[in-house]
């Protein structure tokens, strides 16, 4: 089986294939090639890291793989299917010849954390061969009302219980728990909070969260103290809580207290008071709880609700009528939405948190707090995305009890990355770094951040992935709610 590559053929409709993230060598094979053909991808000038190759097939069905420095890859990401050769991508094309729509592949090579949008790099190749200079799309006053009224009337019509799924756990943490226990447990089950449960009091009193930790560990270190597992066994949750070591550390940013009661929501609230929420304490999640008796005592903890899920159901729901909200299809450079790294004469703008690698653990922490961020890009010497540190990595910490023997300010970055890396179970894709580019539409980075484990999304330049921005699920709901 022979096809035309790079050149015209009668019925044949030109497709364009790119593997953006480069290697020694890159080739395509498919069923256009009976499988036992290997074309030679050639990168794109202007950009090395970016391999395309363009062929002309017939119209109809056609299965794909990648083979990068002699590893077959497939896109977890684009339609694909188990057939013969293993897990395989699948394209239908169409009769009419089309270099707009490619056929693409994002980087999963061995042992990388990446997981980027494949339309990303479609407009990589467009950009590079300079066919892409259309001026940002506008909207009006009144559409960007329209759309975020109707938003706005979903959530208030839908309620909390929606979000609660058919089956699973939730986890509670007694507030009489030594620290030590809790950490570990934090780690263990793969969960950044939980809340407290107070026997005394018969009723949810709190949430712990990686906050709570990463405020200790910054705390003990000012005074040059590991924290020793003797540290964390006098410590109950509640002890630490109420210590003046808990509260000393609270005051930061001016003075400001970050203590605060318990926020929780009944499972008959509706979805814009349960973000608003959400929203308006800065906390990650909301306990969703429901009493048995009529005087409220012994509540049950149904969930955790959190911006994420919310998020979920409205690209559910606007799935299929995306086109009737006209600010779903503006590219995110052109809304109020999210941080960006601010360019040569901007003024006013909050710089964005980035480090290197070789930036010490306690550079990470001191942002957590201090600039009150979740996440942090991990950027190289040229400023591209290498990987991302999160406030809930800390709990990786509890791996073989490493709190007990680290210095936070001799430990990397790149070191506490590793610690949190584990093989990879079944069905698990192990990816930390989503990726988008600034043309990219609020939609898409609506059902990007909609999926599970995605709280944000770094804004990358096409080709370099040097960091422009970050995106997380908060800047969404905060854009579509003002």
């Amino acid at each position: 089986m022979d096809y035309a590559r790079e050149s015209g053929g009668k019925g044949l409709t030109p497709a364009r294939f790119v593997w953006p993230y480069g290697g020694r060598s890159v080739y395509l094979s498919g069923s256009f090639t009976g499988w036992s053909e290997h074309w030679l991808m050639t990168p794109v000038e202007g950009c090395p890291t970016v391999f395309q190759t363009i062929c002309s097939l017939p119209p109809g069905y056609h299965q794909y793989k990648f083979i990068v420095d002699g590893e077959w890859r497939h896109d977890e990401n684009q339609p694909f299917v188990s057939g013969n050769y293993s897990i395989v991508n699948t394209v239908l094309l169409n009769r009419e010849p089309d270099y707009n729509s490619a056929v693409l592949s994002p980087h999963t090579t061995s042992g990388s954390s990446m997981d980027v949008d494949n339309e990303t790099f479609q407009r990589v190749v467009r950009v590079s061969d300079n066919t892409l200079h259309d001026p940002l799309p506008k909207i009006s006053e009144a559409d960007l009302e329209a759309s975020r009224h109707r938003i706005s009337a979903f959530l208030s019509t839908h309620m909390a219980y929606e979000l609660l799924p058919e089956s699973g756990k939730v986890i509670a943490l007694d507030v009489d728990l030594p620290v030590k226990q809790a950490f570990h447990i934090l780690y263990e089950q793969g969960i950044a909070t939980a809340p407290l449960w107070d026997f005394s009091k018969a009723q949810f009193v709190g949430v712990l969260s990686a906050l709570d930790f990463i405020l200790i560990m910054r705390e003990l270190g000012k005074h040059g103290s590991n924290l020793t597992e003797e540290e964390l066994e006098g410590h109950t949750i509640s002890a630490w809580k109420q210590t003046k070591l808990y509260l000393a550390s609270q005051s930061i940013d001016h003075g400001k207290i970050l203590s605060k009661r318990l926020v929780q929501a009944g499972p008959d609230e509706n979805l814009k008071d349960v973000t608003l929420k959400i929203l308006q304490n800065r906390i990650a999640t909301v306990p969703v709880t429901h009493s048995t008796s009529d005087d409220g005592s012994y509540p049950q903890l149904l969930y955790l609700a959190s911006l994420s899920e919310v998020l979920k159901l409205v690209c559910r729901y606007f799935r299929h009528s995306a086109s009737s909200l006209p600010i779903l299809q503006l590219p995110i450079c052109s809304l109020p939405l999210g941080t960006w790294v601010p360019k040569t004469g901007e003024p006013n703008r909050q710089p964005l948190a980035i480090l290197r690698p070789n930036s010490s653990l306690s550079a990470a922490l001191n942002l957590f707090v201090q600039a009150e961020v979740s996440s942090i890009p991990i950027v190289d010497d040229n400023d591209s995305l290498l990987d991302v540190y999160s406030r809930s990595d800390i709990t990786a910490l509890a791996k073989d009890k490493i709190y007990t023997h680290i210095n936070l300010e001799e430990m990397t970055i790149h070191q506490a990355l590793q610690l949190g890396q584990e093989p990879l179970s079944y069905g698990s894709t192990g990816q930390r770094c989503h990726m988008c580019l600034r043309s990219d539409s609020l939609h898409k980075v609506m059902e990007r951040l909609a999926k599970p484990g995605v709280r944000r999304v770094v804004i990358v330049e096409a080709g370099s992935k040097r960091v422009e921005g970050i995106i997380s699920v908060g800047d969404i709901f905060r854009f579509l709610l003002s």
